[in-house]
Formats: C-alpha cells, sequence, structure tokens
C-alpha cells in the first residue's frame, strides 16, 4: 500500500507569505495586511445548528489567509492560485443576491465579495472597493467549511481596513461584535453564494478559542469555551477526507432543512430543539422521512448536550471517554440511517476506525462526502490511518487524506 497522505497545515508565517506574494505579483503593490480564519470540524451536533439545537465544534489548524487593500472606488479585483492568469473584478454596486441580475457566477469569488454586501446591507457601510488576494490551505470539497474560512478571513479584513471596530484583536476578541461579522459571513453565503447554511460554520472560524471545543447554542447563538485538551490524556482527533465529492449547493442540504421546517410546523414549534418528547413527535408526524428526520435532530441534540457535559466533568478518561465514543458512533448511525446524509465512503472510514480500535467515530459536516473523524490513542493514530486507507485500497477508491486535529486560534490579523 502506498504512504499514508496528510494535509498538514501551512504555518502562519508560509500562509500569509503565500497570500502576501500572490497579491503582489497580481496588482503590483504592497497589501494593508493579510488576515486569516480557521476551517472548523465539528466534534458532534450534525445538522441540528438550523434547527435551534447545540454544536461542539473546534477550529482548525489549516486557514484561508486572505491579503487586502481598500481600494478608492467601488471595484472589487480578487485572485487566487487557482485563477493567477486571470483577476476577476466585480462591482460592489452590481452584485446581488443569486439567481438576481448581479448574481456572482464565479463561485469562489461571492464568498469574499458577498460579505462586503452583507457588511453594506447590514448597515457597517458604505464599504469600499478592494483588491484580494485568497491563499488557502483548507481542505476544498472536504466539509471542513473551506467557504466560511474564505467569508471570515475577508470579514475580518474589511473590519479592519473599514475601522469598523467589531473583530477586536486575537488576545482579546469581542465576541459581540464577531456576532455580527459572523452574520455578515453567513449572509454572504446564504444569498451571494446560495448554499442554504445554519451560522454554525462562521461562528467556529469567527469564535473558537485554541485548546477549547466551542459549546454553542443554535437557538441564540451563544457561547461557552469548554476545555478541551486531547493530547494532555494522549488521545489525538483523526480527520479523515474521505475524497468524495462534497457539495452544500446542490439541493440535498435545502432538502433535509426543508423536512425540519415542515416537521416543525406540523409539530406546532417553532424550531424542532423545542420537541423535547421524541416519542411524542415521531408518533404525531406519521410521515415515515419526517419522522426520520425529526428522530435524528432530537436525538443528536441529547447526545450532544451529553458530550458537552462529559467534558465539564473532566478529561475525557475512563468511563467519561468510553460514553464519548459511543455518542459519536450513535451519531454517524443516526446521521446514515434517519438523516440519510452519509455515503459508502464516509460508511467504511467510520467502520475501518472503530475495527481499527477507535475510541469514537463519525462523519462530520454537512455530508454526501467530505470528511469523518475518529477519536483514537495518540500512539494509535498512524495504526488507525493505515486501517481506513487499506479499506479504501480494496474498493479502488482513490486514497483518503488525513488530518491530525488540534484546537486552533480564530480568525484574525496575521502579524
Amino acid at each position: 500500500m502506498n504512504a499514508l497522505v496528510w494535509a498538514d497545515a501551512a504555518s502562519p508565517e508560509e500562509g500569509a507569505s503565500q497570500a502576501n506574494a500572490l497579491f503582489r505579483d497580481a496588482f503590483g503593490y504592497e497589501p494593508r495586511g493579510v488576515w486569516s480564519a480557521p476551517g472548523r470540524v465539528n466534534i458532534i451536533g450534525e445538522h441540528v445548528d438550523y434547527n435551534g439545537g447545540p454544536c461542539l465544534p473546534i477550529a482548525l489548524p489549516h486557514r484561508a489567509y486572505v491579503a487586502l487593500s481598500p481600494r478608492a472606488d467601488r471595484t472589487i479585483r480578487l485572485i487566487s492560485p487557482q485563477t493567477r492568469d486571470a483577476v476577476d473584478v466585480l462591482d460592489l454596486d452590481v452584485l446581488g443576491p443569486k439567481g438576481g441580475p448581479g448574481e456572482v457566477t464565479n463561485h469562489w469569488t461571492a464568498y469574499l465579495a458577498g460579505v462586503a454586501w452583507a457588511l453594506e446591507k447590514a448597515g457597517h457601510g458604505p464599504i469600499p472597493g478592494f483588491d484580494a488576494a485568497l491563499w488557502s490551505c483548507v481542505p476544498l470539497g472536504g466539509g471542513l467549511s473551506s467557504s466560511a474560512a474564505l467569508e471570515c478571513a475577508t470579514a475580518v479584513a474589511l473590519d479592519e481596513v473599514c475601522s469598523l471596530g467589531l473583530a477586536g484583536p486575537l488576545e482579546s476578541p469581542n465576541d459581540e461584535g464577531r456576532r455580527e461579522l459572523v452574520d455578515a459571513a453567513r449572509v454572504a453565503e446564504n444569498q451571494i453564494a446560495g448554499a442554504n447554511t445554519g451560522g454554525l460554520d462562521q461562528t467556529a472560524s469567527m469564535r473558537c478559542q485554541e485548546g477549547h471545543a466551542l459549546a454553542l447554542d443554535c437557538s441564540d447563538m451563544s457561547t461557552r469555551q469548554v476545555p478541551f485538551d486531547l493530547g494532555g490524556v494522549g488521545l489525538e482527533l483523526l480527520v479523515i477526507d474521505t475524497r468524495a465529492k462534497h457539495s452544500l449547493a446542490d439541493g440535498q442540504y435545502g432538502s433535509r432543512r426543508a423536512d425540519c421546517e415542515e416537521s416543525a410546523r406540523l409539530l406546532g414549534v417553532r424550531q424542532l430543539a423545542d420537541a423535547t418528547d421524541l416519542d411524542e413527535a415521531v408518533a404525531a408526524l406519521g410521515d415515515e422521512r419526517l419522522a426520520a428526520r425529526t428522530r435524528h435532530v432530537i436525538s443528536e441534540i441529547a447526545r450532544t448536550r451529553a458530550f458537552i457535559e462529559l467534558l465539564d466533568e473532566g478529561p475525557l478518561e475512563g468511563r467519561r471517554l468510553a460514553v464519548a465514543g459511543a455518542l459519536m458512533y450513535d451519531s454517524h448511525e443516526s446521521l446514515r440511517d434517519d438523516y440519510e446524509v452519509s455515503c459508502p465512503e464516509l460508511d467504511v472510514a467510520v467502520a475501518a476506525a472503530r475495527f481499527a480500535g477507535a475510541h469514537g467515530a463519525r462523519m462530520t459536516g454537512g455530508g454526501f462526502g467530505g470528511s469523518a473523524i475518529a477519536l483514537v490513542d495518540a500512539e494509535a493514530t498512524t495504526r488507525v490511518a493505515s486501517a481506513i486507507a487499506r479499506a479504501y485500497a480494496e474498493r479502488g477508491w482513490e486514497a483518503p487524506h488525513f488530518i491530525r486535529a488540534l484546537p486552533s486560534q480564530p480568525a484574525g490579523r496575521m502579524n
């Protein structure tokens, strides 16, 4: 079998240098600065953000880097390594929501330009045009919120160059101000890029803290930092990028969200998080598909709260570790069977990790491809990864990529 493929994060120095050099080459002058934002991985709490439930993400060390300078006009010029030979040019006075006359047709530029549009719509304007160069090491299409990283890096950059005063420095972030930047990033993804996601991804990228998981209550978007020092108890979080194509804008995600909204309407609640009696809710719905979707949401909310309580009790050792692992496996089965957002590559990754001795494993992110995670003993990480890679090779699939995930810093300026 070929060597394992590890998708290591670029160092902050390398990421900033790459973005800065790309900006200089494309636009012929030095940027005002470089800002970055992390991708995220959700430990547990999947597809409950838009249902008002709790989630538990961490920020990855993998980040999107944006070198940016404001302009004196309303023109936006954007460059990335993938479009190095052609600068994308947009007019902030013209661009508008997906499906309208100002639709941004180049998908990745919608995330960056959309943030400026959303900030202005929220009353933080006028926002000037700008030149920006993007360089990212967040795996694309891996369900690790590469798009939210682009949005949040742009949001903190525009916050600073426009003197909005919302983000605050990394040493003492302004959490309330960051909530406003999260809203702008989410609106950019929903309306300009056309992906009807909740606020989990942007909140994680903007509000997670190093060494912690973020207990996020999506009913009011309040957060609490929960210690998550895996290294201190000899554990690691292994992220498996299945390489199966992942997209939230292909209708599947939207159909799941619509099912949840219909279930909430039939149950007479504002969001499914308000339906606390699982048996009663399932019996009341009747429709098999809606009952299954609702069963996942209500049970996943209970699992997430239980996982957060375990971390509050202390490090993941002994009984706490066993229970946490079981919650992860149960989460995957619910996502696979009731929510139907898994795929063969995700299922094989979870099964192989379990067989190789992982304490817990599950798909993470929106699903339909993307990534899985496994909670493993640090000394067993390579063995578990090898078992997964071997299972893929036996099926003739593309080799998965692996990440060792450490809770990292939120979006901010690179010094």
